[in-house]
């Protein structure tokens, strides 16, 4: 779920958006990491492995191209991607639109594209408008491949999986070599700002509440299969995570047969279920709804953690 006026777009547009400002370099052996699954999953505010389905669709529609780049930091050419003249044409005339919109700034009405700073992506400009077209001095919702700000809830379950990784990395109090190779490899998966990782480490580190390994491995699993199948960027970085914890085959397959399991919900977080599918019926949360709903999580006692999964099952099931 993406708070402000890019919930109302969507994971398509804004992806063509991203793409539109960071074109994909033409006779170069080298792309920056933007371009790549995990650039665009962290500037349109989704989960990585909800971009590859927009990406097909884009590319069926003859909107998209793609082809193997060296990326900076990359051990490996990667998959970049870019804009057909189809796609660069229809990607204008939405970021066209959306700069024209009439917003309100300090009370004012405003044409949004007169508040754009010079060089700033479209993206970055609407993240700091509401939904109801209200303009903020600092950004509603910021991607995890910025160093601060509050991060989307799909992009906040990726955060709390690294903190939980760094809670149990620290708990001897070093990070070991092996360690630190899983950590960047789920940190690389995911696209987020060093910044935010080290921020996120030393927190872990102060609060040293390490989690069962299991535990976080069944984490990972069932944030997986939130669209019911496993992609192959996930199995590689699911058997990274084996290795390091020391998880065997049978421990995995019974981890795994319980992630696929239908969760039995206690009659609290059934209320507050139910209370998010009302809420979702007009396929947004306003910011009346949201608090409302923060409210409820207070006297229910549910986590953000249970709030962003069955956010997150409700959504992909709507898709």
């Amino acid at each position: 779920m993406v708070d402000g006026y890019l919930g109302t777009m969507t994971t398509e547009e804004r992806t063509l958006l991203h793409l539109f400002d960071n074109p994909l370099p033409e006779g170069h052996w080298e792309a920056p990491p933007a371009i790549t699954q995990a650039g665009i999953s962290a500037a349109v505010h989704v989960q990585r492995k909800h971009v590859p389905r927009t990406l097909k669709r884009l590319e069926k529609n003859e909107e998209l191209i793609s082809n193997q780049r060296h990326v900076p930091g990359a051990k490996q050419r990667r998959m970049v991607y870019g804009l057909t003249p189809k796609g660069l044409k229809r990607a204008g005339n939405i970021r066209e639109k959306v700069l024209s919109i009439t917003v309100f700034k300090d009370g004012d009405k405003v044409v949004l594209g007169t508040l754009r700073k010079g060089g700033q992506f479209t993206l970055e400009l609407l993240s700091h408008l509401d939904e109801g077209l209200v303009f903020h001095d600092n950004p509603v919702t910021s991607p995890i491949s910025n160093p601060e700000g509050t991060a989307s809830l799909d992009a906040q379950a990726g955060e709390n999986l690294v903190r939980r990784l760094f809670a149990r990395a620290w708990e001897d109090g070093k990070i070991t070599r092996d360690e630190q190779y899983l950590l960047n490899e789920v940190v690389d998966f995911i696209g987020m700002h060093p910044k935010r990782v080290k921020r996120i480490s030393e927190e872990a580190r102060k609060t040293q509440n390490a989690p069962p390994p299991e535990e976080v491995y069944l984490d990972m699993l069932r944030q997986a299969l939130i669209d019911g199948e496993i992609v192959d960027d996930e199995i590689a970085l699911l058997k990274t995570m084996r290795d390091s914890f020391g998880i065997d085959d049978e421990t995995h397959r019974k981890l795994l047969s319980d992630a696929k399991k239908e969760p039995i919900l206690d009659e609290a977080t059934k209320t507050y279920k139910n209370t998010l599918i009302t809420a979702l019926n007009d396929g947004m949360i306003t910011s009346d709804e949201d608090a409302m709903l923060a409210t409820l999580r207070e006297s229910l006692g549910i986590s953000e953690s249970i709030h962003a999964s069955l956010l997150a099952e409700l959504l992909d099931s709507k898709n």
